[in-house]
Protein backbone atom coordinates (compact mmCIF):
# COMPACT_ATOMS: atom_id res chain seq x y z
CA UNK A 1 0.00 0.00 0.00
CA UNK A 2 1.38 3.41 -0.89
CA UNK A 3 0.59 6.70 0.78
CA UNK A 4 0.55 10.06 -0.90
CA UNK A 5 2.15 12.57 1.47
CA UNK A 6 1.52 16.27 1.38
CA UNK A 7 -2.05 16.23 0.05
CA UNK A 8 -3.99 15.63 3.21
CA UNK A 9 -5.69 18.26 5.33
CA UNK A 10 -2.92 17.95 7.94
CA UNK A 11 -0.35 19.35 5.49
CA UNK A 12 0.56 22.87 6.67
CA UNK A 13 1.39 24.09 3.16
CA UNK A 14 -1.91 22.82 1.78
CA UNK A 15 -3.76 24.52 4.62
CA UNK A 16 -2.03 27.83 3.81
CA UNK A 17 -2.92 27.49 0.15
CA UNK A 18 -6.58 26.93 1.02
CA UNK A 19 -6.72 29.75 3.60
CA UNK A 20 -7.63 32.45 1.07
CA UNK A 21 -5.93 35.15 3.14
CA UNK A 22 -4.45 36.90 0.07
CA UNK A 23 -0.91 37.07 1.46
CA UNK A 24 0.29 35.99 -2.01
CA UNK A 25 2.76 33.33 -0.93
CA UNK A 26 2.88 30.02 0.90
CA UNK A 27 5.41 30.21 3.68
CA UNK A 28 7.85 27.34 3.93
CA UNK A 29 8.08 25.57 7.23
CA UNK A 30 11.67 26.69 7.72
CA UNK A 31 12.95 23.15 7.47
CA UNK A 32 16.57 22.60 6.59
CA UNK A 33 17.67 19.32 5.04
CA UNK A 34 21.24 18.32 4.29
CA UNK A 35 21.77 15.14 2.28
CA UNK A 36 24.73 12.85 2.84
CA UNK A 37 26.68 12.28 -0.39
CA UNK A 38 25.41 8.69 -0.56
CA UNK A 39 21.79 9.95 -0.38
CA UNK A 40 22.05 12.56 -3.12
CA UNK A 41 20.11 12.12 -6.33
CA UNK A 42 21.64 12.36 -9.83
CA UNK A 43 22.88 15.78 -10.96
CA UNK A 44 20.36 18.50 -11.62
CA UNK A 45 19.61 19.07 -15.30
CA UNK A 46 18.12 22.43 -16.14
CA UNK A 47 18.33 25.28 -18.59
CA UNK A 48 17.17 28.79 -17.81
CA UNK A 49 17.32 32.25 -19.25
CA UNK A 50 18.55 35.30 -17.38
CA UNK A 51 16.59 38.50 -17.81
CA UNK A 52 19.33 39.79 -20.13
CA UNK A 53 18.77 36.82 -22.46
CA UNK A 54 21.83 34.81 -21.42
CA UNK A 55 21.06 31.08 -21.42
CA UNK A 56 22.20 29.19 -18.33
CA UNK A 57 22.77 25.45 -18.48
CA UNK A 58 23.47 23.32 -15.42
CA UNK A 59 26.17 21.40 -17.31
CA UNK A 60 28.26 24.59 -17.13
CA UNK A 61 28.36 24.27 -13.33
CA UNK A 62 30.59 21.17 -13.25
CA UNK A 63 33.03 21.37 -10.37
CA UNK A 64 31.29 24.35 -8.73
CA UNK A 65 28.97 24.68 -5.78
CA UNK A 66 25.76 26.43 -6.83
CA UNK A 67 23.09 28.14 -4.74
CA UNK A 68 19.62 28.40 -6.31
CA UNK A 69 17.09 30.67 -4.62
CA UNK A 70 13.45 30.60 -5.73
CA UNK A 71 11.79 34.00 -5.22
CA UNK A 72 9.50 36.74 -6.49
CA UNK A 73 9.23 40.44 -5.71
CA UNK A 74 5.97 40.50 -3.70
CA UNK A 75 7.10 37.69 -1.39
CA UNK A 76 7.71 39.22 2.07
CA UNK A 77 10.22 36.55 3.22
CA UNK A 78 12.09 36.97 -0.09
CA UNK A 79 12.58 40.63 0.78
CA UNK A 80 13.98 39.71 4.18
CA UNK A 81 16.44 37.16 2.86
CA UNK A 82 17.68 39.11 -0.19
CA UNK A 83 20.40 41.03 1.72
CA UNK A 84 21.48 37.79 3.45
CA UNK A 85 21.86 36.03 0.13
CA UNK A 86 23.77 38.96 -1.34
CA UNK A 87 26.17 38.95 1.65
CA UNK A 88 26.82 35.24 1.16
CA UNK A 89 27.27 35.70 -2.61
CA UNK A 90 29.92 38.35 -1.90
CA UNK A 91 31.57 36.12 0.72
CA UNK A 92 31.71 32.96 -1.45
CA UNK A 93 32.23 34.43 -4.92
CA UNK A 94 36.04 34.23 -4.54
CA UNK A 95 35.64 30.49 -3.81
CA UNK A 96 33.89 29.98 -7.16
CA UNK A 97 30.41 29.48 -5.67
CA UNK A 98 27.69 30.43 -8.14
CA UNK A 99 24.44 32.07 -7.01
CA UNK A 100 21.31 32.25 -9.15
CA UNK A 101 17.90 33.53 -8.33
CA UNK A 102 14.96 31.79 -9.96
CA UNK A 103 12.11 34.27 -10.21
CA UNK A 104 8.88 32.34 -10.50
CA UNK A 105 6.44 35.23 -11.18
CA UNK A 106 7.84 38.60 -12.19
CA UNK A 107 8.40 40.37 -15.46
CA UNK A 108 11.84 41.89 -15.94
CA UNK A 109 10.91 45.36 -14.64
CA UNK A 110 9.58 44.07 -11.30
CA UNK A 111 12.55 41.74 -10.85
CA UNK A 112 15.04 44.52 -11.66
CA UNK A 113 13.33 46.90 -9.22
CA UNK A 114 13.53 44.28 -6.47
CA UNK A 115 17.22 43.65 -7.19
CA UNK A 116 18.00 47.39 -7.12
CA UNK A 117 16.03 47.94 -3.92
CA UNK A 118 17.73 45.09 -2.07
CA UNK A 119 21.19 45.37 -3.66
CA UNK A 120 21.12 41.94 -5.29
CA UNK A 121 23.98 41.63 -7.78
CA UNK A 122 23.94 37.90 -8.62
CA UNK A 123 21.83 37.01 -11.68
CA UNK A 124 18.28 35.68 -11.73
CA UNK A 125 16.54 33.42 -14.20
CA UNK A 126 12.98 34.13 -15.27
CA UNK A 127 10.71 31.15 -14.63
CA UNK A 128 7.13 32.37 -15.05
CA UNK A 129 6.37 29.23 -17.07
CA UNK A 130 7.56 27.03 -14.18
CA UNK A 131 10.02 25.01 -16.24
CA UNK A 132 12.91 25.37 -13.81
CA UNK A 133 10.69 24.77 -10.79
CA UNK A 134 9.34 21.64 -12.49
CA UNK A 135 12.86 20.45 -13.38
CA UNK A 136 13.88 20.85 -9.73
CA UNK A 137 10.78 19.04 -8.42
CA UNK A 138 12.13 15.69 -9.58
CA UNK A 139 15.17 16.15 -7.35
CA UNK A 140 14.07 18.12 -4.31
CA UNK A 141 10.68 19.78 -4.71
CA UNK A 142 10.74 23.40 -3.57
CA UNK A 143 7.33 23.35 -1.94
CA UNK A 144 7.28 26.99 -0.92
CA UNK A 145 8.77 30.33 -1.87
CA UNK A 146 11.31 31.26 -0.90
CA UNK A 147 13.23 28.02 -1.17
CA UNK A 148 16.97 27.68 -1.45
CA UNK A 149 18.92 24.72 -2.80
CA UNK A 150 22.67 24.13 -2.56
CA UNK A 151 24.15 21.93 -5.28
CA UNK A 152 27.45 20.13 -4.72
CA UNK A 153 30.38 20.10 -7.15
CA UNK A 154 28.79 17.16 -9.00
CA UNK A 155 25.56 19.13 -9.52
CA UNK A 156 23.56 17.13 -7.00
CA UNK A 157 21.25 18.69 -4.42
CA UNK A 158 23.33 18.74 -1.24
CA UNK A 159 20.85 20.69 0.90
CA UNK A 160 17.66 22.68 0.88
CA UNK A 161 15.91 25.31 2.95
CA UNK A 162 12.14 25.59 2.65
CA UNK A 163 11.22 29.12 3.65
CA UNK A 164 13.29 32.05 4.83
CA UNK A 165 17.01 31.22 4.69
CA UNK A 166 18.94 31.90 7.87
CA UNK A 167 22.29 33.41 6.86
CA UNK A 168 24.35 31.37 9.33
CA UNK A 169 22.70 28.09 8.39
CA UNK A 170 23.04 28.74 4.66
CA UNK A 171 26.70 29.66 5.15
CA UNK A 172 27.27 26.33 6.92
CA UNK A 173 25.51 24.43 4.12
CA UNK A 174 27.66 26.16 1.47
CA UNK A 175 30.87 25.40 3.40
CA UNK A 176 29.77 21.78 3.76
CA UNK A 177 29.19 21.52 -0.01
CA UNK A 178 32.58 23.13 -0.69
CA UNK A 179 34.30 20.71 1.68
CA UNK A 180 32.39 17.65 0.43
Amino acid sequence: MSTLAGCGSNDALAQQAKAGDNKNYIAGDGSVTEYAPSQRTPPVVLTGELYDGTVIDSTDWAGRVVVLNFWYAACAPCRLEAPRLEALWERFQPDGVEFYGVNIRDEEQAAAAFERTFGVTYPSMQDKNGGILLAMAQYVPPQAVPSTLVLDRQGRVASRILGLADQGILKTLIVSALDG
